[in-house]
């Protein structure tokens, strides 16, 4: 069986550098082929996200600023992705993102790709 995020091409957003770096590997450990982090939504501004990213986790909030608009154009764009954060008050991510998948921190490396791989349309054997 082939790993979870087999192939993929995986967008990190997370302003915490452990963190960014222990997922990073988590997705290349699970077979992600391409990584990137991103630690400031201005580094991936104006960037075709659709086309370069088959997936994406991303934290709540990057350096004090909201991602959720962010997220918004990550579903227009059909990119899956999940949320990743300490913020655990899930009601506003929970109506304005149906579906999409909340893991909070401090978070186990498996529950993670296992989301990502859901969002992404891969499912767990076993």
């Amino acid at each position: 069986m082939p790993p979870l995020l087999d192939g993929l091409r995986i967008l990190v957003l997370e302003d915490e550098f452990l963190i960014a770096m222990d997922v990073e590997q988590l997705c290349r450990d699970n077979g992600a082929v391409e990584v990137a982090i991103a630690r400031d939504l201005t580094e991936i501004d104006g960037q075709e996200i659709a086309s370069m990213f088959d997936g994406a986790i991303v934290d709540l909030m990057l350096g004090g600023t909201s991602t959720l608009d962010f997220a918004f154009g990550l579903r227009e764009a059909g990119v899956p992705f999940v949320f990743a954060s300490g913020y655990t008050d899930a009601s506003e991510i929970k109506a304005s993102f149906p579906g999409v998948k909340l893991i909070g921190k401090p978070y186990a490396g498996e529950d993670l790709v296992r989301a990502l791989a859901e969002a992404c349309g891969r499912t767990a054997v076993g």
